[in-house]
């Protein structure tokens, strides 16, 4: 409801007759949105310790998995190119 008046799309007086609203709540609520909103947004930006460790694991994943197709392709490849190469 605040962020429907706050962006522009409702006026106060429309939110508050479609919510069946005081004005006087609706104002106190934009404010109290206004006055945290900064704290809200900069807690998103710190990043739990665990999410970021598995962020690290899932691109060493992947990096590993990059090397390993790399690695198969080429052992493939001098495979089918020493027909005298066999394990």
């Amino acid at each position: 409801m605040v962020l429907e008046v706050i962006s522009g799309r409702k006026s106060a007086a429309a939110v508050c007759r479609e919510y069946n609203l005081k004005p006087t709540l609706l104002a106190n609520w934009k404010k109290a949105f206004l006055a945290n909103a900064p704290e809200l947004f900069a807690r998103e930006t710190l990043a739990d310790p665990a999410e970021v460790r598995i962020e690290e694991l899932e691109r060493l994943v992947g990096k590993l998995t990059l090397e390993l197709d790399v690695a198969k392709k080429a052992f493939k490849r001098l495979e089918v190119g020493s027909p005298g190469n066999e394990l």
